[in-house]
């Protein structure tokens, strides 16, 4: 069960970290996919939250104004939604933060990239196809359902995130796959399946074991948190996107 609680926040954009990318909007504090390795639980440290991660949601409902006052006097740059929350988790449907963001993002030509496990995202098609610049990335970290389900239970199927990418790619929506962490999966078909609809694609190792080898140990797929898995996973992935002419990070 999933507590959701309604918050005012205090601000909407904050700087980013990572070199591509110049601002933050995270609409949502915590997540319902309840993915057991994720690392933005190390967010419940600042807001001294004793909850588990991924068994409680606040909704910041007044994010899409203080966007818009930020707007104002930010200079230009592009946006990711999101970094330490799922822009199209379970309460985007009643909630609709993520898509008031966007338009108001739209309506200040901002550059903007998404990424999400959902393909909640195929809701908001309408206003992505306007933004000059836009790139939505689809979270797809096997191909095994059973392995999807142990590690992310809370989430959308591999079928409807592939479904997601295709979707979006027909519309001329620049997407990009993450396989981030690389779980227990059959590289070859995973590469297989996301290929004809990814632009880019990027890989991480399972950077957290301490969060999940008690997972991993207790079905018995230790062999899989290896780096001789990575390496080898990720040089197949290199040779399915290469034969393509798509770029690979990892």
């Amino acid at each position: 069960m999933i507590r959701v609680s309604e918050i005012e926040a205090k601000s909407a954009l904050t700087r980013s970290r990572i070199p591509s990318l110049d601002f933050c909007l995270n609409p949502y504090f915590g997540c319902g996919h309840g993915c057991r390795y994720c690392y933005a639980d190390f967010m419940c440290r600042f807001r001294k939250r004793k909850e588990r991660w991924g068994s409680f949601v606040d909704v910041k409902t007044n994010v899409p104004e203080l966007l818009e006052r930020q707007l104002r006097r930010r200079p230009p740059g592009r946006v990711s939604i999101s970094t330490v929350t799922d822009p199209y988790q379970p309460v985007e449907s009643k909630y609709r933060l993520t898509r008031r963001c966007l338009q108001t993002l739209l309506d200040y030509g901002r550059r903007i990239s998404i990424l999400t496990k959902s393909d909640l995202v195929l809701r908001d098609m309408d206003l992505l196809k306007q933004f000059e610049a836009c790139e939505v990335g689809l979270t797809i970290t096997t191909d095994n359902e059973k392995i999807k389900k142990l590690f992310e239970p809370n989430s959308p199927t591999i079928r409807r995130r592939i479904k997601a990418l295709e979707k979006l790619k027909e519309q001329g929506i620049v997407t990009y796959a993450f396989i981030g962490p690389l779980l227990p999966a059959n590289p070859a078909k995973l590469g297989e399946m996301i290929v004809p609809f990814a632009d880019s694609l990027l890989v991480d190792r399972m950077n957290y074991r301490s969060k999940v080898v008690r997972i991993y140990r207790q079905n018995r797929l230790e062999r899989f948190l290896e780096d001789d898995y990575f390496d080898a996973a990720a040089e197949t992935f290199e040779k399915i996107f290469e034969n393509k002419q798509i770029e690979v990070v990892w």
